[in-house]
């Protein structure tokens, strides 16, 4: 009988440039082949994981949330949130690497490790060829996560494969420790495998003629049937791997999100002390008394801010507001937050209700269960104090911009797939001009042709091929605008903090549209020229 299975290491295409499928992909291939369960663990990030949340709970598989770890001294692990614990302790050891590193890359030693860190499983990856030192490593493993350590054997069809299992099992008889399978995986289909090395000449920077051994040597890191994991693996690993998944029981669903309470004097509630503010700026909106409609649309609103729990949202908002004007700073509300009459009263909005209707619905809605979204534009020249402003306030541990997932288009795809696959400078600046990001593949096709190029080269056909492929995948990872997310306690709790590439920037591993699927707030703090051209 074919034992169940469980993968518990396997990258998307937010390790950038080396996972060839996005997270939805592996994660419906995973449901389609019967897993019980599949582990995202991109290298020291957790960017991909929302994504694949999503389409975990559509397709009713379990999701292990993860990520793998190249240490300074060569060791490899995989780290496993077991609960709400390990994944907080997961972000807080990712936000510490990406921090102490330029933007894109990481730093992580075994330093960096606390001992029995609370709600962790380690996978210990044993290197390619097991010699004497290799037991060291494991012994640290399992000295440092003490009951919760694990050594992954991955086999991709090697020549050595039955060798690989002796030598590793014996070693995890000398250490106590459990073997289990495990996969490696960068694609969700084999199909996949003339992207992937690409993918490994663009990171290389190099011609694909020219990567040698840094490609994958097979294409056996794709999530494979269980049938076909059981003929080269023993029974036993596979099983294993169903009792580490039974540990980690952590989902998304589990993160509460809390907004900063100082903004509350002592003595009140976020809600009083909302209603306080609106109160005095509704008498100062209207000196003559406010219309009884306009009333009427306060008390409703509060009532359904109340119900949401957005006050301390809409605090903070004021707090920021306020501290711009105090500087002399032109801002101005604007968006959907213009149909909300607390907003005007608060200062945030110059829409007024007495004046107009506004339908408070179209910006906070109990049916849509959607976050607020207040975008308020600052003096283009002057924003940068009120950014400064909140991380004074909030300190880097509790504050940070929200990412931003820049993704490969027609044209970037082009250059990249062209200089891997050899072409000269020339024609790939002359590949990358002829296209635009509204191409599809027959308009790609008819562009080519007028720059010149032979359709029936079997170069330029990869090029075409493997370009389609490419479009929409991440590229890195950049800074929103200006979305902030400020949190309670410490934010590397809640996701993993990197540094921006601008100085004394900070951004979060998550995108608006993650931020949205999680049902969490975010403050946008942009800057508008026109408001500079007002002040000049």
């Amino acid at each position: 009988m074919i034992p169940g299975y469980a993968e518990l290491h396997c990258l998307t295409n937010y390790s950038f440039l080396r996972g060839a499928s996005d997270p939805e992909e592996l994660v419906h291939r995973a449901a389609e082949l019967g897993y019980r369960a599949l582990a995202i663990t991109d290298e020291c990030s957790v960017a991909g994981v929302v994504r694949a949340h999503v389409a975990a709970r559509e397709a009713g598989l379990k999701l292990i949330v993860g990520s793998e770890f190249a240490l300074a001294d060569g060791m490899k692990l995989v780290l496993l949130a077991a609960n709400i614990a390990g994944y907080e302790a997961l972000c807080e050891l990712i936000t510490k690497a990406r921090r102490a590193a330029p933007k894109g890359e990481y730093r992580f030693s075994r330093e960096d490790i606390p001992l029995c860190p609370a709600g962790l499983q380690a996978l210990w990856l044993p290197p390619r060829k097991v010699v004497p030192d290799t037991t060291f490593e494991g012994e640290w493993v399992a000295n440092r996560f003490p009951g919760n350590a694990w050594i992954g054997i991955e086999l991709h069809r090697g020549a050595d494969d039955a060798a690989r299992i002796a030598a590793i099992e014996a070693i995890g008889a000398r250490l106590g420790l459990t073997c289990v399978a495990a996969g490696d995986v960068h694609m969700h289909a084999r199909a996949r495998k003339r992207l992937q090395d690409v993918m490994t000449a663009i990171r290389h920077k190099c011609p694909l003629a020219e990567v040698g051994r840094k490609l994958q040597p097979n294409g056996e890191r794709y999530l494979r049937s269980i049938g076909r994991l059981s003929a080269i693996n023993p029974a036993r690993l596979l099983a294993t791997t169903l009792d580490l998944a039974a540990r980690c029981t952590f989902s998304l669903d589990e993160i509460r999100y809390e907004y900063p309470d100082e903004l509350v004097p002592a003595g009140e509630t976020p809600s009083t002390h909302l209603k306080a503010l609106t109160m005095k700026g509704l008498a100062r909106r209207y000196p003559q008394g406010a219309p009884a409609k306009v009333v009427q649309t306060v008390e409703h609103e509060l009532k359904l801010i109340a119900e949401l729990a957005y006050e301390p949202f809409f605090l903070t908002v004021n707090d920021i507001v306020e501290f711009a004007r105090g500087e002399g700073i032109l801002c101005q509300g604007r968006g959907s937050a213009a149909n909300s009459a607390v907003c005007y009263c608060l200062g945030i909005t110059e829409v007024d209700p007495g004046r107009m209707s506004v339908l408070f619905e179209r910006f906070i809605s109990r049916e849509r269960n959607e976050p607020p979204d207040i975008d308020v534009d600052f003096e283009h020249q002057r924003r940068e104090e009120v950014i400064q402003y909140i991380y004074r306030k909030y300190g880097r541990e509790r504050a940070a911009i929200t990412a931003v997932v820049i993704t490969y288009q027609p044209r970037s795809a082009l250059r990249d797939v062209g200089k891997a696959l050899g072409l000269s400078l020339d024609q790939v600046e002359l590949l990358s001009k002829s296209m635009s990001w509204w191409d599809d593949r027959e308009a790609m096709k008819k562009r080519l042709v007028e720059g010149g190029f032979d359709l029936d080269n079997r170069v330029i056909q990869q090029v075409i091929g493997l370009t389609q492929e490419l479009i929409g995948f991440p590229r890195h990872l950049s800074q929103h605008p200006g979305g902030f997310v400020i949190d309670n306690r410490r934010l590397s709790r809640l996701v993993p903090v990197e540094n921006a590439s601008m100085p004394d920037r900070t951004v979060i591993q998550w995108d608006k549209d993650d931020l949205d699927a999680m049902g969490l707030l975010k403050v946008d703090v942009l800057g508008l020229g026109m408001l500079s051209c007002i002040r000049r």
